[in-house]
């Protein structure tokens, strides 16, 4: 155990990434100080300065410092389309992937009622309002393949049965339980060029 309470503090701080242990947590922490004190110095300025300008988009939610993400102000994006994923890791997934170029609506989670989180807190309603004020062909959901990513997907497709507006699911490749973040790109294509109809007949 260290002698210093800085240290511990330091290394119970880097803890609160998902992944890292208390091993991890150390070896970091050690790593900056020992070697590192200006990488330090940098990271917690880059830090400070993104939580305190980084926010939402206020079209698809996405993380921004703008008031709109890069992605909705480009003109050049097909804007028939919208895709509906649970966070920003699953745009940059898509986007790495390099075929979808429609526009996206950012849940920032799923539907999980014994979390607390409804449709207000993953603001549904905000994207059925953008649905309704027209434009779009197509909502693609594209929800993680897990039971709480099926339920979100279900009920947004419920919402919208009655909307002017083709709903779809990707479907072929994401494997059960699998998340888009961890999804290589030629998986992805084939999930987007293979995606169902959620509405029903």
């Amino acid at each position: 155990m260290s002698s210093s309470p800085l240290i511990e503090e330091l290394i119970e701080a880097f803890r609160c990434l998902p992944g890292v242990g208390q091993k991890s947590a150390q070896r970091m922490s050690l790593h900056l100080l020992e070697r590192n004190r200006q990488g330090g110095r940098r990271l917690s300025e880059v830090l400070a300065g993104a939580l305190e300008k980084i926010g939402n988009c206020r079209q698809c939610r996405n993380l921004t410092e703008e008031p709109v993400c890069g992605i909705c102000a480009n003109p050049a994006r097909e804007r028939k389309f919208c895709c509906v994923v649970e966070s920003p890791a699953d745009v940059l997934a898509i986007e790495q992937a390099g075929t979808y170029r429609g526009v996206y609506f950012v849940l920032m989670g799923h539907l999980s009622p014994i979390d607390g989180i409804g449709p207000e807190q993953l603001g549904i309603g905000l994207l059925l309002e953008r649905i309704a004020e027209g434009g779009f062909e197509e909502v693609i959901l594209a929800c993680n393949a897990t039971v709480e990513g099926d339920a979100t997907a279900w009920y947004i497709a419920e919402q919208l049965r009655d909307a002017e507006v083709a709903v779809s699911r990707i479907a072929h490749g994401v494997p059960v339980g699998g998340e888009l973040e961890f999804t290589d790109g030629g998986t992805l294509a084939h999930a987007f060029s293979g995606r169902t109809n959620m509405k029903r007949a």
